[in-house]
């Protein structure tokens, strides 16, 4: 597979762009066997990156999740056209007792507002609370009408998460060791809230580099400095491209597809220098969004800057947030759904549900993510469609995945017998940063020329 690990390690290190010294790791595997790994810059001090570094991925957690959820549906423990309120009743209440898997899984259950179960982001890190006001919530249609779904990008974890706890009698990881992380060989990589012992190596940011153990809890502050912490944003700042930013760019082999899709935007941009949201924009179109459904799915109403790094953070379970594996771990996981559901021998996913699992059912707008050509999710059962500019969606049928809020992706395509997986510690989100898309579409026009 020629040049593939050499490309992708020149995209790597070009994509540092102006944070270096963050980077990042993406791993490739194809017909079960790992063919590339590419890394750049250090996931804590000291530590470089390499395809097993622990990282913090937000949604993209969220396909372990759901694919924890297809293992427990072929080994006869749960059933997608069964109402969730028959596995745990509680969840009945305030008229929720007819909801399915199928439609939160979906996204189509109405239980996107993260506003009307808490009002306090800081209550995320307490497991047992989450449960019980999930259970007492009441679901919602979104003020879009024209929408056909409505992501549920918080809610969503402790619904999925509890269920599994529920129908298992066993904790998330205890479930993820049992189920996933032994069968693929990926244990110690896997986590719904990893163990202190291991925070020391969960990749970070880099303004969290100094006086990083102290940050995380790993050693105690010094007590004269105990009147007056370091504060740490925890919001991404965005900032204008350079030159140089701009001439990578340009060099990069997605990069015509970009200019042609711009065009077709802007039939007055002919030969105009495309820019990070230039590009960004061509996946993601907020004006398709209504912001009063964006901020009930994605803002509980004191967040105040909730900093999903810290410590307490890590080590609480937050399924549909805070999910923290290597690269490796989730390409391998994803290797196996290439593969339909098989790995080394041993099936985790039933023929049946593999066929279920990877149709979409949802063709339609969706009320929170705001989707570009086409603009739709295209969500199969708990996964999207792999977001891209050079291929059409029907030439991409048959792959699927998930992205996080930082812009780390992990997905695969089964026709092409295809998994990646990209983790980072920039400081960025997915709707304005570029990285994830220049390495999806550089893999796929590379394989691709491999035919």
């Amino acid at each position: 597979m020629d040049n593939l690990q050499a490309q992708l390690t020149q995209l790597m290190r070009d994509l540092q762009l102006e944070d270096a010294p963050a980077g990042g790791s993406v791993v490739v595997y194809h017909k079960g066997e790992l063919i590339a790994q590419a890394n750049a810059g250090y996931a804590v001090p000291d530590t470089p990156w390499d395809k097993d570094t622990l990282s913090l991925n937000f949604s993209t957690g969220k396909g372990v999740l759901v694919t924890l959820i297809h293992i427990l549906v072929s080994n006869g423990l749960l059933d997608y056209d069964q109402r969730l309120a028959h596995y745990w009743p509680e969840f009945a209440a305030n008229g929720k007792q007819d909801i399915t898997l199928r439609q939160v899984l979906t996204h189509q259950a109405g239980l996107f507002n993260i506003q009307s179960v808490t009002d306090t982001a800081e209550d995320m890190v307490d497991w047992q609370q989450m449960l019980s006001r999930v259970e007492a919530m009441s679901s919602r249609v979104p003020a879009n009408e024209q929408a056909t779904s409505a992501y549920s990008a918080l809610v969503s974890g402790w619904v999925l998460g509890g269920l599994i706890e529920k129908v298992t009698n066993q904790t998330l990881n205890e479930v993820i060791n049992e189920y996933l992380a032994k069968p693929l060989g990926i244990e110690g990589s896997l986590y719904f809230g990893v163990p202190q012992q291991k925070l020391a190596d969960v990749a970070t940011l880099t303004k969290n580099f100094e006086d990083f153990e102290t940050f995380i809890g790993v050693k105690e502050q010094p007590q004269s400095d105990l009147s007056a912490p370091k504060k740490r944003s925890a919001k991404p700042k965005l900032r204008s491209d350079n030159e140089q930013t701009l001439q990578i760019y340009q060099n990069m082999t997605a990069y015509p597809c970009w200019q042609s899709a711009y065009k077709q935007q802007d039939k007055d941009s002919d030969g105009a220098v495309l820019n990070t949201l230039d590009i960004a924009n061509l996946y993601f179109d907020m004006s398709s969004i209504q912001m009063q459904d964006f901020k009930y799915a994605l803002v509980p109403a004191g967040r105040s800057g909730f900093n999903y790094y810290t410590a307490d953070a890590l080590m609480a379970k937050i399924p549909a947030a805070n999910n923290v594996a290597s690269a490796d771990a989730l390409a391998k996981m994803y290797a196996m759904l290439a593969n339909k559901g098989s790995w080394q021998g041993k099936q985790l996913i039933s023929e049946q549900v593999f066929q279920q699992l990877s149709q979409i059912n949802v063709k339609g707008p969706d009320a929170i993510m705001p989707a570009a050509d086409p603009h739709s999710m295209q969500w199969r059962l708990g996964y999207h469609r792999v977001f891209s500019r050079c291929y059409s969606s029907e030439e991409l049928s048959s792959a699927f995945g998930h992205m996080g809020y930082n812009g780390s992706v992990a997905w695969c395509d089964f026709e092409r017998e295809l998994a990646v997986a990209f983790v980072h510690n920039y400081d960025v989100v997915m709707s304005t940063d570029i990285r994830q898309f220049a390495i999806t579409e550089t893999i796929l026009q590379w394989l691709d020329q491999q035919q």
